[in-house]
């Protein structure tokens, strides 16, 4: 089996920007990409507090059934700190408590989730340490749903509680209820009106959702997301005295400084110099979007190997692109094939007179 090789080079300038924060360490992250964009000991594994809840409520988004009513059990008299203060017997559905652990921190609601979802709290903390394998969190290891760290907290780095937050805002139900302001619930023995504690949400146009955190050990711990021009970003901060202002500030930084570009578009591609598949039509399933500067000096290449299968069918995959920036390597998409599909130009036809 041959490969055949095409790179297409693109130049673009460059410029620095002055990022910083007060956080012990903090990272912003464009969440489709992964592109690092501001750094700070982003792999320093430390206690992360109340945005473990980050994971408690992917978990049970995935995994249990939100609009099921759930009866407040005696798991949640184990609970201290922050709460939303549900009594035994309380019914309301699992959807209410998702609002209540995201938008007031509630570490009886994380309780109460971990039971209801997996039948028990050790059995929710271990599908929590799965999620996080499978999203490649290498440094995070959950012992509680809650974030509590008097006992055995939780512990995970800035890089990857931006990849946690980036897989979980991809979910629909998880991106409604982070974007939430107020919520209001009546249940058979309270009524509740609570107020998310992201205050970005109200004082930053451009914030989506977050969870805040902190507890004596970990001291203040923020995550939030923000969208602006078709990018959606991420930030970070762990141990930061000045967290809403530096999330903020980190934001404005990266819009002025980045604009969203579609390296690759799905559908169709046409290969300069390729002739194997020339009775066959070669695309891609997906886009490829990437953050760049708008002066970036870097050079962006697209780099094509396209595999000369003597057997293929329709659906095949037959190659991939890699795109750099750089000599750093940023993604890739895979190259399929569709067999006896190839829309001819009106060049094509008029030579196949001739053959």
């Amino acid at each position: 089996m041959k490969k055949f090789f095409l790179i297409l080079l693109l130049f673009l300038p460059f410029k620095v920007f002055g990022y910083s924060t007060s956080a012990k360490s903090a990272i912003l992250m464009d969440m489709d990409s992964g592109r690092v964009i501001y750094g700070k000991d982003v792999h320093y594994v430390q206690s992360v507090a109340s945005i473990s809840k980050i994971m408690t409520a992917i978990i049970a988004i995935e995994n249990g059934d939100i609009d099921k009513e759930v009866v407040i059990g005696k798991e949640v008299l184990k609970a201290y700190g922050s709460g939303i203060y549900v009594q035994i017997g309380e019914k309301m559905k699992l959807k209410d408590l998702l609002y209540g652990l995201m938008l007031r921190s509630g570490n009886d609601a994380a309780l109460a989730i971990s039971v209801n979802v997996a039948g028990n709290v050790d059995s929710f903390v271990k599908m929590m340490n799965e999620k996080a394998k499978e999203i490649g969190m290498k440094n995070t290891t959950f012992n509680n749903p809650s974030g509590l760290d008097e006992e055995k907290g939780n512990f995970s780095s800035a890089y990857d509680m931006a990849l946690l937050m980036s897989y979980a805002m991809k979910n629909e139900e998880f991106r409604k209820i982070v974007g939430t302001k107020d919520y209001s619930l009546k249940t058979n023995k309270n009524v509740y009106k609570w107020h998310n504690k992201n205050k970005l949400l109200s004082s930053y146009k451009y914030t989506t959702g977050g969870k805040t955190g902190f507890t004596k050990i970990a001291k203040r711990t923020l995550v939030t997301s923000a969208s602006k021009d078709d990018m959606n970003l991420t930030v970070v901060t762990i141990n930061d005295g000045d967290d809403f202002n530096d999330h903020k500030n980190l934001y404005e930084e990266a819009f002025s400084e980045y604009n969203s570009y579609t390296l690759l578009n799905k559908g169709e591609v046409r290969i300069i110099g390729e002739n194997y598949y020339t009775d066959d039509e070669l695309y891609l399933k997906n886009d490829f979007k990437y953050l760049l500067r708008e002066n970036e000096e870097d050079i962006l290449k697209l780099k094509y190997e396209v595999n000369k299968m003597r057997k293929y069918k329709s659906g095949d995959k037959v190659g991939v692109v890699k795109v750099y920036l750089g000599d750093k390597f940023i993604g890739e998409e895979n190259i399929y094939v569709k067999k006896g599909n190839k829309k001819k130009s009106f060049w094509d036809k008029f030579m196949e007179l001739f053959k």
